[in-house]
This record gives C-alpha cells, sequence and structure tokens, in this order.
C-alpha cells in the first residue's frame, strides 16, 4: 500500500489503523475491493475536515513564527522524481536552517499547490497560475544522450535525420499524455520531415535514465539530470549543434496566503543557489563548445 511506504510501516498496520479509525466514528471511509482502494462519500467529508484542521495548525505555527521572524516549522516542498539538481540546495538549507522541518513531496506531475496543501514547488517548465507567485530559477539544456556500447553498435548519429535509424526512448507529459517534443530543428522533426521512432515511452524520467544508462537507445533529457553520467563517461551526448531549446526552472508558492518568514527564508535561499548552480551549469557548456570548436579548427 502506498500509504504504508509513504508513513515508513507495514500495509497491514495501515489497514489495521484505518479500521480502530472506522470503529471509532461508527462510518465506513474506504470502499474496498480486489483492485482498488477508495474514499467512500462520508471519508471524502472527513478527509475535507482534516485537511482544514492541519491547515488551522499550520496556520497558528506560522502566526507564531512570523511574530518573532523566526523561520521554523513544518514546510511541504514539491520536488520533481529527478530531483539531483535542487537536492544540494536542499540539503545546504536544511544545515543553514535547522528549525524547518522539511516534507518533500516527489512528482512529475504538475502539482495543485492549493489543493494539496504544499507550500512552495519547484518545477521545469513554464507554469502559469493566477493563484500562484513565481520567481525564476534559470535554464537547464536539454540533450541527447546515450551510453557508449549503444553508440558502438548501431553508430552516432552526425545530423537529426539519423535518428531514424535509432531507438528513441521518448518522455510523456503525466498531465497531458503527451510525448515531450525533442528540441530539433523543425525541418527535422515536423509533420512533413523526420517522424522520430517510439521504442519506448514513460511518464517518469527516473525510468527514462535507468532504460537509457541500460543501454536501450537515446532519449532527451535535462543536462542537470546526467552531468555526472557524462562527466563519467556512462553516457555520451549528440547532436549538440542542433538542440534549439532549454528546459526553465521556476520555484512557485500560493499568492492567496501571506509569505510567512519559512517560506521567505526557503525561496530566497533556492534562487540564489540553484539560480547560482544553473548559471554554473550554462558557463560550463559555453566553455566546452568553445573549447569543441578551437580543437576543430586546430584539425
Amino acid at each position: 500500500m502506498a500509504a504504508g511506504r509513504v508513513l515508513g510501516i507495514s500495509a497491514s498496520a495501515v489497514s489495521k489503523s484505518i479500521s480502530r479509525l472506522e470503529e471509532r466514528v461508527a462510518v465506513r471511509l474506504f470502499q474496498r475491493s480486489t483492485r482498488s482502494v477508495r474514499l467512500t462519500s462520508e471519508g471524502e467529508i472527513f478527509l475535507e475536515r482534516c485537511r482544514r484542521i492541519i491547515d488551522e495548525v499550520d496556520a497558528a505555527e506560522n502566526e507564531l513564527s512570523a511574530l518573532n521572524k523566526r523561520p521554523r516549522g513544518r514546510l511541504k516542498v514539491g520536488l520533481p522524481l529527478a530531483a539531483g539538481l535542487p537536492l544540494p540546495a536542499i540539503s545546504a538549507f536544511m544545515a543553514r536552517h535547522p528549525e524547518i522541518e522539511l516534507d518533500l513531496d516527489f512528482s512529475d506531475r504538475v502539482a495543485d499547490l492549493i489543493h494539496e496543501g504544499l507550500d512552495v514547488v519547484i518545477r521545469g517548465g513554464e507554469l502559469k497560475d493566477s493563484r500562484l507567485k513565481s520567481k525564476r530559477l534559470g535554464a537547464s539544456r536539454l540533450c541527447l544522450v546515450a551510453t557508449p556500447g549503444y553508440l558502438g553498435t548501431r553508430g552516432t548519429p552526425v545530423k537529426p535525420g539519423d535518428l531514424a535509424n535509432h531507438a528513441c526512448l521518448h518522455y510523456r507529459n503525466p498531465t497531458s499524455g503527451k510525448l515531450a517534443e525533442w528540441p530539433l530543428p523543425k525541418s527535422a522533426s515536423g509533420a512533413s520531415g523526420l517522424m522520430l521512432p517510439m521504442s519506448m515511452a514513460s511518464s517518469s524520467l527516473v525510468a527514462l535514465l535507468h532504460l537509457v544508462e541500460d543501454g536501450r537507445g537515446i532519449a532527451c533529457v535535462p543536462a542537470f539530470a546526467v552531468k555526472d553520467a557524462l562527466a563519467d563517461g556512462r553516457l555520451r551526448s549528440v547532436l549538440d549543434p542542433h538542440m534549439t531549446r532549454t528546459m526553465t526552472f521556476q520555484i512557485l508558492w500560493p499568492s492567496s496566503k501571506q509569505m510567512t518568514p519559512k517560506v521567505r527564508a526557503f525561496v530566497d535561499f533556492v534562487v540564489e543557489n540553484l539560480g547560482r548552480e544553473l548559471a554554473t551549469l550554462a558557463t560550463c557548456r559555453k566553455t566546452r563548445r568553445a573549447s569543441a570548436k578551437l580543437v576543430d579548427a586546430k584539425h
């Protein structure tokens, strides 16, 4: 049971706790079948009331925190599943603010901050919601990667058209269900040009990274997610000169809530530290490209 994994207890312990709760309130809260477990109408009412109670507790903590201006209390943060980029900043933030209790929620979906009770979320892409405030953190390039073993067997593509003869591993947006477009020139990926093969599609970037590192094909991924694999040679990037787009990262928080000291501390820290990391990655990319041009010129 997913709840057991999140809480770090067994599924049987979760079931016993639910049974005791149902006995106490004398109402069935869950409708159980062999295939699924879902809330009854009474369970939905009870859940919504519990959410309001938790919100009130959080609000009380926020008010007390605001009185002395010290960042403290529970902070629920939404992060993408492939969180290799923000995690170092998260760790540094924990060291800076030990009185803030972080609750990290990992998901590839576009989270609804208001409904899910998140205080702040970091996401890639341009997200527009009138209920949210946001700050731009920076951008990470997208790159096509594969293992040296795969490229040794299937050959290294030197132009976008060569991808027609390769196993292409795609990312499917978990919200829209659409395949993420590879940022290649329109003449190569448009309706009248090359149609990229689809050997596999996944709504999880973690699964996509695992399969590409296992030598199953070429994938389009954010550079930050594979920087270590590229540095140690486990993966190689291809067609870099043809890639036409980067991924923008934002930090967002509800506009309807007062910006508490803990939220302000987190936003300011992430903007400074993660923004600097993204700027460093962009500078490294420019340096590598300049070095490659210099080597080509010498030859």
